[in-house]
């Protein structure tokens, strides 16, 4: 199923590929990579997921994975049985070009526990120091 979280993105076209960053929680999707930003909602059911995101571009520079088009609106499907999902996705802007990705659920680190001891104040002092011949 694909849960609430954050994701490391893979997708490719037969044009190109790209890396990015997902989130989705309560039924949204939002995101970002080198070159585009997105959002949209999402809907799971059980394994399967189904997505409507609208990209827009933040930087200059080369073409996207689908061409020239900068402002896409993609209809994704998906399937998640677990931390790593699979999905399709077709762009109305460039008919007959199809998506496909992976999305890979992220862990969340557990806070740094604090430590238990005291770090003692720094006394350069306590330095060693150099021979008289290099000073």
């Amino acid at each position: 199923m694909l849960k609430d979280g954050t994701y490391a993105a893979w997708y490719r076209t037969p044009l190109d590929q790209g890396t990015g960053i997902v989130h989705v929680a309560d039924g949204q999707i939002w995101g970002r990579d080198s070159l585009m930003t997105y959002h949209g909602s999402c809907t799971v059911d059980g394994d399967r997921f189904t997505a409507t995101v609208s990209t827009k571009r933040h930087t200059d520079g080369r073409s996207t994975v689908f061409g020239i088009e900068d402002e896409l609106t993609l209809a994704i499907e998906g399937y998640c049985p677990g931390r790593i999902a699979s999905y399709t996705a077709t762009a109305q802007q460039v008919p007959g070009m199809i998506l496909h990705g992976t999305l890979i659920l992220t862990e969340q680190q557990p806070p740094a526990r604090e430590r238990a001891e005291q770090v003692p104040a720094f006394n350069p002092d306590k330095l060693r120091k150099l021979p008289k011949r290099l000073r």
